[in-house]
């Protein structure tokens, strides 16, 4: 009998083994995970769960039960040492697992600060994974003093959560503009406005020098010479491909790790889906990091490991919750060359909108799930409306998508 195995117990583990065993699959399947943990959402890790609006039990995907009805294997708290992909063996200590397949949902880690610029002292943390909100969350008291690094999603997420806990917040960003990585001026300039509005004290243009503190943080130099003080740190600078557990295997890395249009690795025996695939798109090649690349993907390769040669080709939409702003965004906004604002029907709502020449890319709707809707729906379709058109506050948008 078949023995499918699966590292990585996040969204893409647990949708990947739900998919197999939807599918008609009946062999084993064993599913492994470093968290002790069943797998969880992790958006509103940082947000309702921090916040103390959702249970714990509320958080998992799915029963534990479950995995036991559906007759998979959930290894918890095992993280996993070694793939040796001749043998065919995946090692957790001491045990050592034979598979016929393998898939690697190994996700993202978070970029840490150098240990030699104060990152290890403690009162320093990112929003990860479970063990890391409830690590942070004893320091999230009103009145307390927080210095969030990064102001991309990550960071002003948690800025907008803290500052609703009562805490006070700087956030810094070595860019010119926070959220320049990801998004044109216009979004950037909608999101400091809300965050200025709630008291959060932003500094563009300047980066950390340093942390300050004896064992536990008590502040930080700027590179522009200012000392701040901080009862504790958010890191919020992005993350990294979970893949050195695959590159140790001898799989071949780009990005994260390679896979090709199904969801193969460099090994045939191996797949791999989520933040920590690359995959191509579009003439490039890609990696995306979002709950539903993880769920589509996951899904596509379930169905490509039960051989349906299915090419992957994803339709990215991204979600990000601030205050009481909901942030929508469709498509992938890169090698954009200008863009539209265009002004919501409700009060503080609007839409940027992307293009590369004539061609839509991308859209981001801050509580405009009407406008988000009608860009998603053509970006999908293939449609490219004139930005003269989405410009004009007197366009039918719903005829111009119909047209």
């Amino acid at each position: 009998m078949s023995h499918i195995v699966v590292i990585g117990a996040g969204q893409a583990g647990s949708s990947l083994v739900t998919k197999l065993r939807t599918l008609g699959f009946d062999g084993d399947i064993t599913l492994i995970g470093a968290e002790s943990a069943p797998p969880y959402q992790r958006p509103p890790l940082s947000k309702k769960y921090l916040l103390g609006e959702m249970e714990l039990e509320r958080l998992y995907l799915r029963p534990e039960q479950f995995y036991a009805d559906q007759n998979i294997t959930l290894r918890l708290d095992a993280p996993v040492t070694a793939i040796d992909p001749a043998a065919k063996t995946v090692t957790i200590g001491a045990d050592v697992i034979p598979y016929d397949q393998l898939a690697l949902t190994t996700g993202s880690d978070p970029r840490r600060l150098p240990a030699s610029i104060g990152g290890a002292l403690d009162g320093v943390f990112t929003v990860r994974t479970l063990a890391d909100v409830d690590a942070m969350a004893p320091a999230c008291k009103p009145g307390a003093r927080a210095l969030i690094v990064g102001g991309g999603y990550i960071g002003l997420e948690a800025a907008a959560v803290a500052t609703r806990m009562g805490v006070r917040v700087t956030l810094v960003e070595m860019a010119d503009r926070i959220l320049q990585r990801v998004a044109a001026p216009e979004t950037s300039d909608y999101f400091r406005a809300l965050h200025l509005s709630h008291g959060v004290d932003i500094r563009e243009g300047v980066g950390l020098d340093r942390l300050l503190g004896d064992g536990h943080v008590s502040g930080a130099r700027l590179t522009d010479g200012t000392e701040i003080a901080a009862d504790f740190v958010i890191v919020g600078v992005g993350v990294t491909p979970s893949s050195a557990l695959a590159e140790a295997a001898g799989l071949t890395m780009e990005n994260g790790i390679r896979v090709d249009g199904h969801g193969r690795t460099s090994d045939p025996a191996i797949w791999s889906a989520g933040d920590c695939a690359s995959f191509p798109y579009k003439g490039t090649r890609i990696r995306l990091e979002s709950v539903q690349n993880a769920i589509d993907q996951a899904e596509n390769v379930a169905e490509n490991m039960l051989g349906a040669n299915k090419d992957y080709m994803p339709h990215p939409w991204f979600w990000s919750d601030q205050y009481d702003v909901k942030l929508q965004i469709a498509g992938l906004n890169t090698g954009y060359d200008r863009t539209v604002l265009r002004q919501g029907e409700k009060e503080g709502a609007q839409s940027v909108w992307y293009y590369y020449g004539d061609t839509l890319l991308a859209v981001d709707a801050m509580n405009d799930p009407r406008n988000y809707m009608i860009g998603k729906r053509m970006i999908e379709a293939g449609k490219s409306p004139p930005a003269s058109a989405i410009a004009d506050p007197a366009t039918d948008m719903m005829a111009l998508m119909k047209a």
